[in-house]
């Protein structure tokens, strides 16, 4: 059974948009009809999805897709029902094939690369299967960072840190972790407002600090202005603002900005002081020490970005202290 890459019966859950041609289907995690007014980088790290799955149900016992060439050392993960099923490897592939799939009706996630880009051009399913539609109609959660959010280092892409939260509490998962780009752009605090949620996370100063991209004059307004704008479209839900995690060599050191990342701590953590002044109560902020500390330096090979475990114990801590503070269980 072929089917387009455009087949309305697959969701593509936790894109933005979808980049249709006679390629195929290509997805965003950005508006790509206005793609040119991101940052250039923004855009390059955008076209790689990260957190992005397409889902349907069938009762089909094989999947094998059509796709553009992926030089890069990337993954696919395949779920059925929600239970991980197989990681196929994509390097240099023009195609992924899962055999033997659980028979039967089932949910079918794919969950795509968080680290390179990815066209699907087709996509052929088991002679005579059925295939329906899956709207997702979990708690949408949108979380957004830099390369430590976006996961390049994590096992595969069902195995980044914010993937294992999501699947963990049945959230419905839109990642915008930008390696290297998560500078409190005034768009994607727009694109966060604008998008379904019902749950937002931000782990932001970590990027701002490497680029020297914000000095002191200038970071806590841009997060003040960032919260408020997520507020016209979301004035209720809960935030989650979190500080940088432990980097052994930049806690001290000071930018060409004049920052440090303990300083930088100190500025999100006065920032939400002062917006639950003015009677936001469902800002929370978490002290991304607690999140991943100097007690897991050995799963931070590069003084920055943890490893595949690494991401696991964020994921661990995240629950623990984020998710738990704010919908008081693990159960949603």
């Amino acid at each position: 059974m072929q089917l387009k890459a455009d087949d309305v019966r697959l969701n593509w859950v936790g894109a933005v948009s979808l980049e249709i041609n006679e390629k195929g289907v290509m997805p965003w995690r950005i508006p790509h009809g206005i793609r040119n007014l991101y940052h250039s980088q923004l855009q390059e790290k955008a076209s790689m999805p990260a957190g992005v799955r397409f889902s349907f149900h069938s009762n089909t016992e094989i999947i094998k897709g059509q796709i553009a060439n992926t030089p890069n050392d990337s993954q696919i993960d395949l779920y059925c029902d929600g239970q991980w099923i197989k990681s196929y490897d994509l390097k240099n592939a023009n195609h992924f094939l899962f055999e033997n799939l659980p028979a039967g009706q089932k949910l079918v996630e794919l969950w795509l690369p968080q680290k390179s880009t990815f066209l699907l051009k087709s996509l052929e399913l088991s002679s005579g299967a059925i295939i329906k539609r899956y709207d997702d109609t979990q708690l949408r959660w949108i979380t957004y960072g830099s390369s430590i959010t976006q996961c390049a280092g994590a096992k595969s892409p069902s195995f980044t840190w914010p993937a294992i939260v999501a699947r963990q509490n049945h959230f419905n998962l839109t990642c915008l972790g930008f390696g290297g780009q998560c500078h409190l752009d005034l768009m994607v605090a727009r694109l966060i407002r604008d998008l379904p949620a019902d749950f937002v996370s931000i782990c932001c100063g970590i990027n701002i600090y490497g680029a020297s991209s914000l000095g002191p004059r200038a970071f806590q307004q841009s997060i003040i202005g960032t919260i408020l704008t997520i507020r016209e479209g979301h004035p209720d839900i809960p935030i989650a603002l979190i500080s940088p995690i432990y980097s052994p060599t930049r806690e001290n050191s000071k930018n060409a900005a004049g920052f440090t990342l303990a300083q930088m701590r100190n500025e999100i953590f006065q920032t939400v002081t002062i917006l639950k002044e003015q009677n936001d109560e469902n800002l929370f902020y978490f002290d991304g020490l607690t999140i991943f500390g100097p007690e897991l330096n050995q799963y931070l090979p590069d003084q920055l970005h943890p490893n595949a475990e690494g991401y696991r114990c964020l994921a661990a801590n995240f629950q623990r202290l984020v998710v738990n503070t704010i919908f008081g269980s693990s159960e949603n």
